[in-house]
């Protein structure tokens, strides 16, 4: 998952650099709380740099359940689909305040150099890679195992970095964790219990979610885990 991180922060690096030598003409937006960047079904040609703040992405299945994408940190870029698809295949939405840059594609594939087009390309090369991991987890691993791999992901991308612990500060729901895991919010529950007893994460005094990142990524390769799906 670190290339993953690593590649998103090389294009909001290049969307940065752009934007100070005068190539790049981004708009500053401020979303509130629970506001909507672009809706599934928009018509929307931009993607977004997270200057501040949290988004998720999230879309609905045929019968009206809810299914969270992904989640979106400071120095994150998200709306890349705009490269392929005329209309949003997903919704953005603030966890919490936020100012985000938002840049036209056409602009960067038309007025940029090649610095920019080819950290977008490495962008969208590693999101495939990425989405190909999602897909081999829900089918190689019970739902214990998910929540494990994405608990160690959101500690390396959205939390705060102290040696290999992560502390997230923003509030993640169980809800909201069984929806990128595919299980139930119960099943979630009962699973962080197991993970704290075993030492690799826990709450802390504020009820914020602390992350063992090397002690979780060794439970997550090496224990046995039941079947929970």
């Amino acid at each position: 998952m670190e290339s993953f991180c690593n590649a998103e922060h090389s294009l909001a690096h290049a969307l940065q650099e752009a934007a100070r030598r005068g190539n790049l003409r981004g708009t500053r937006i401020h979303v509130g709380r629970r506001e909507h960047v672009y809706n599934l079904g928009q018509p929307d040609a931009h993607i977004y740099l997270v200057e501040s703040g949290q988004i998720k992405t999230l879309t609905h299945t045929r019968d009206g359940k809810q299914c969270l994408l992904s989640i979106h940190a400071p120095g994150d870029v998200f709306g890349e689909s705009a490269l392929l698809a005329a209309k949003r295949t997903e919704t953005a939405q603030a966890m919490q305040v936020s100012v985000l840059i938002q840049v036209r594609v056409a602009q960067i594939m038309s007025d940029c150099g090649p610095p920019l087009r080819e950290a977008l390309i490495r962008h969208m090369a590693n999101r495939l890679l990425e989405q190909q991991q999602v897909i081999a987890n829900l089918v190689t691993m019970d739902s214990e195992h998910r929540l494990a791999a994405l608990l160690v992901n959101l500690g390396r991308k959205v939390g705060n970095r102290r040696d290999q612990t992560a502390l997230i500060r923003d509030r993640i729901t169980q809800e909201e964790l069984a929806e990128m895991v595919g299980t139930t919010r119960s099943r979630v529950g009962y699973f962080l219990k197991r993970f704290s007893s075993a030492g690799v994460v826990h709450r802390t005094e504020d009820a914020h979610l602390c992350i063992h990142i090397a002690e979780l990524t060794d439970y997550l390769e090496n224990s046995s885990l039941s079947a929970g799906l």
